[in-house]
């Protein structure tokens, strides 16, 4: 595998890229030297990717002309797809998609303001089924996605979250001892997957979609109905599988990281 890998490598274009993530962490810029000797390349190498990134207006040089910095055209060219509206519609045939495997309806939920909002929804192929609307509001500790988009953060993240969160319609109380064990017990296995605190019959299956930070950037959830008559589905265990792997590939594709103590059970 590691030599078809370097069968189609592109050294030209991993040394521009080395190059721009080198001076995103360099605000003040860097000389020709600083970036030939950071990047163990010689100066001539340097020297043409730079001129090359400067040509195309990605690098600008300083009034003096002997330090480099990045410019802001990759992040106005970031801005024409933002990443959000991107994972959203990206997300959505993958979502059709696995209802029809799984038989299940299938949200993907973010927080806005302290609130928590069902951004995408896919309803389950069959007759029946429980589906939420784009834009309906839930509730932040007594929901799946709620509890998902809250373990990923840090406490500090967590406590600001919760001094902006306005309560959902039947959302109860807060008991912060209950929530705290909910989180911790999520960021242990990665996911939620609990009896609906809104509704009887149902589990609710939640799993987070990590932005490039590591934190939960939204919620890929499915609120699971069992099956008694004669149709075949997958079993619960089999769509916690199902929905987690489309939460990591939804993962890529927003380009985001697993944190470290986020694991699959």
């Amino acid at each position: 595998m590691a030599e078809k890998d370097d069968k189609y490598r592109a050294p030209a274009l991993e040394k521009g890229l080395d190059i721009i993530e080198l001076l995103a962490s360099h605000g003040e810029g860097l000389t020709q030297g600083e970036l030939a000797k950071a990047l163990e390349r010689s100066p001539s190498e340097i020297y043409r990717m730079l001129s090359t990134l400067v040509r195309r207006g990605y690098v600008i040089r300083s009034l003096s002309g002997d330090r480099y910095s990045l410019s802001l055209k990759m992040f106005s060219i970031s801005q024409r797809h933002p990443p959000i509206g991107r994972v959203i519609e990206t997300a959505l045939p993958l979502m059709r998609a696995i209802t029809r495997k799984a038989w299940q309806s299938c949200h993907m939920g973010m927080e806005s303001n302290g609130d928590v909002v069902i951004v995408a929804s896919a309803e389950s192929p069959g007759n029946w089924g429980l589906a939420l609307k784009t834009g309906t509001v839930v509730g932040l500790w007594n929901t799946g996605t709620g509890r998902v988009l809250a373990a990923f953060r840090s406490d500090e993240d967590v406590e600001d979250l919760i001094s902006q969160h306005r309560r959902a319609v039947g959302e109860p109380e807060l008991d912060r001892a209950d929530f705290d064990g909910h989180i911790l017990r999520i960021r242990t296995i990665g996911y939620e997957k609990m009896p609906s605190a809104t509704t009887i019959g149902v589990t609710n299956i939640a799993f987070p979609i990590f932005g490039p930070s590591g934190h939960a950037a939204a919620a890929l959830s499915c609120p699971f109905l069992e099956r008694v008559d004669d149709l075949e589905v997958p079993s619960l265990d089999e769509t916690v599988e199902m929905y987690g792997a489309l939460a990591q590939q939804l993962t890529q594709i927003y380009g985001g990281k697993l944190p470290e103590t986020a694991t699959r059970a």
